[in-house]
């Protein structure tokens, strides 16, 4: 009987989607037919979840990373008696059902999806959330066999295999084609299970419109202390005869002729009634503690990347909720001392930027505070990852160490110069650009609880301490180092270049010049007001200079808001490719040293 009305809620979910989509005049529709069989299963017979509460943490998680097919999976929740929404305000302006699942209007919705090569990497994070927080729930990832191409699907697949996830369930639906063309395998299931199973997975083969199939699958998937993939064989368009296992459907409605056909040929059932399975009441206890700040001394310099680590480390000690993710660059981030101290809380991804901050929105989402670790530069190629976080409103903190040309001899390749662009532009965003130890330590404790994504830069090389330990940083805020009612121009740097304005300051006052020095801690956001005032009471002129290239760093960013003010402004920053060198030759070479700092005041007009 249940197996009867598990394929009777696959033939309501298939009508749900064709519906939907013909009402919404857009969306996927076949790709949604493929994988009723794998919702009505997951759903109504394996997963355990209370469908009244979505924020119960021991509720099974479940990430479509094949987002195009969103509306089987808004269709699976609202006959589960998770949602109410009309089904068919699909893709409308006011109605929460977007074309690829997003979070915000949607709790059970947890990450954004629609991005192709992602879901895994999350589900890798919630899976591992659970491990650390000794939770039964499980992590189920469907997959679309044409994101089987994205390198992140394989980063995730040999992490999860080294974490033994266990609790880790992947479903790849293989229906052989893809937007323009059949996929690289098509249905050729042996290879894709001989690739699964050499990165150490429990590997189960199904005809994916078979219930029982599918059923057994989910058993076996339970005893396994690997992760589990089911490759279920399945195709376009099931259930229709003229959709199925045809080329160029993808991404297309159909008409009203077309949809009255293809319903005709999908039986029409009344909802069976299906109890969903309960999850288990388990309510872990964190440990929370006195934070007891590291002490610096003052008469010592330090690398904020250093005091990153420390910071971290003390932070990590206090609340069992703060984990260090590290791309196998620990200790050069400093992130190792997580390691040293409290080993449980810090998480080692390897040279995958990709899977790092994909397990960071996950364990975000399960009530971690991650902060993910790796040069700047390298966090270029995680680009689409973090947009997605930001559309998935994700709460966690990345820190780019060995920022800007200021590292040295490593060269270009090493140097992130494009990393404050990145950040700025991400949605509900901060970014952060420390000079010392002290305001490092501060403004880390402050990420811990600041919502969005929270970007802290670090620099490679030891600077002194100018900041007292008494002092506060608030986040939009900048510090003023230096003033004077006779101050002719004022010289903001970020970072490594504040110390260079302040070599800057000390040279012009010897030649009666006098300067104000503003330390831009806080990149995004900013009071612009505050600072214009503050500008224009001292001279009304500005030299930025920034270890960064142009586009998309301070100096546009600080251009955008002085412009129409009157105050004149002289931007220095790096340009061209940067070569090896010392630090003060390569400062020296993309004139935002001290000596052209100087030099930019006296040519401001």
């Amino acid at each position: 009987m249940k197996i009867k009305q598990l394929q009777q809620i696959a033939d309501i979910l298939r009508r749900d989607s064709i519906l939907s989509t013909s009402a919404a005049g857009s969306g996927h529709p076949t790709s949604c037919m493929s994988c009723a069989e794998i919702l009505s299963v997951l759903f109504f017979s394996e997963m355990k979840f209370d469908s009244s509460n979505p924020s119960n943490k021991n509720n099974d998680e479940f990430i479509l990373s094949k987002g195009h097919a969103a509306p089987i999976l808004y269709s699976a929740l609202y006959r589960a008696g998770a949602i109410r929404h009309n089904l068919l305000t699909l893709r409308s302006l006011s109605s929460p059902l977007e074309g690829h699942p997003m979070p915000r209007s949607l709790p059970w919705i947890k990450v954004a999806t629609g991005s192709l090569g992602q879901g895994l990497s999350v589900g890798l994070g919630m899976a591992l959330a659970a491990k650390l927080s000794k939770r039964s729930y499980k992590t189920y990832v469907l997959l679309g066999d044409s994101e089987m191409a994205e390198g992140s699907i394989y980063e995730a697949l040999q992490l999860a295999s080294h974490y033994n996830l266990g609790n880790l369930i992947a479903i790849l639906d293989a229906n052989r084609l893809g937007q323009t063309k059949q996929t690289m395998l098509a249905h050729d299931v042996k290879t894709y299970a001989s690739r699964f199973k050499s990165f150490g997975w429990n590997t189960i083969i199904v005809n994916g419109h078979k219930i029982p199939s599918l059923i057994s699958a989910l058993k076996k998937s339970r005893k396994s202390k690997k992760p589990t993939i089911i490759i279920a064989k399945t195709f376009k368009g099931q259930s229709v005869s003229f959709l199925k296992n045809k080329e160029n459907w993808h991404g297309k409605t159909l008409d009203e002729k077309q949809m009255v056909k293809a319903l005709s040929e999908i039986p029409d059932h009344e909802m069976p009634k299906i109890k969903i399975q309960s999850p288990k009441k388990i309510s872990p206890k964190l440990k929370k503690s006195k934070y007891i700040s590291p002490k610096f001394p003052s008469d010592q310099e330090i690398a904020t990347r250093e005091a990153y680590g420390q910071a971290l480390a003390a932070l990590a000690k206090s609340d069992s909720r703060i984990l260090a993710i590290d791309a196998e660059v620990s200790n050069s981030t400093h992130s190792d001392l997580v390691k040293k101290k409290t080993p449980q809380q810090f998480i080692e991804t390897y040279i995958a930027e990709q899977d790092l901050i994909g397990v960071s929105l996950g364990l975000s989402k399960k009530g971690y505070k991650p902060f993910a670790s790796t040069f700047s530069a390298f966090l270029s190629r995680a680009h689409d990852q973090l947009r997605m976080a930001a559309l998935s409103s994700a709460n966690f903190t990345v820190c780019g160490s060995h920022s800007g040309v200021s590292i040295g001899p490593d060269g270009s390749s090493q140097m992130g110069l494009e990393d404050i662009s990145i950040f700025r532009d991400l949605p509900n965003s901060t970014v952060l650009y420390p000079c010392d130890a002290v305001s490092t330590e501060k403004l880390l404790v402050s990420a811990a609880n600041n919502p969005g994504i929270t970007y802290i830069r670090t620099s490679r090389p030891k600077t002194p301490i100018i900041h007292s330990t008494n002092e506060s940083f608030k986040i939009g805020d900048f510090k003023v180092i230096k003033q004077s009612s006779k101050d002719k121009v004022v010289l903001i740097g970020s970072g490594i270049t504040v110390h260079e304005s302040l070599r800057a300051h000390e040279l012009l006052k010897s030649k009666k010049i006098n300067t104000s020095v503003i330390d831009l801690y806080s990149i995004k956001p900013l009071n612009s007001k505050k600072l214009i005032s503050f500008i224009k009471s001292h001279g009304k002129k500005v030299v930025i200079a920034e270890d960064h290239f142009k586009a998309g760093g301070i100096g546009e960013m600080l251009s955008e808001s002085l412009v129409s003010t009157g105050i004149k402004i002289k931007h220095l920053y790096v340009s061209g490719i940067p070569h090896s060198g010392t630090m003060s030759q390569l400062l020296d070479k993309h004139k935002i040293n001290w000596q052209h700092i100087s030099l930019a005041v006296r040519e401001i007009k």
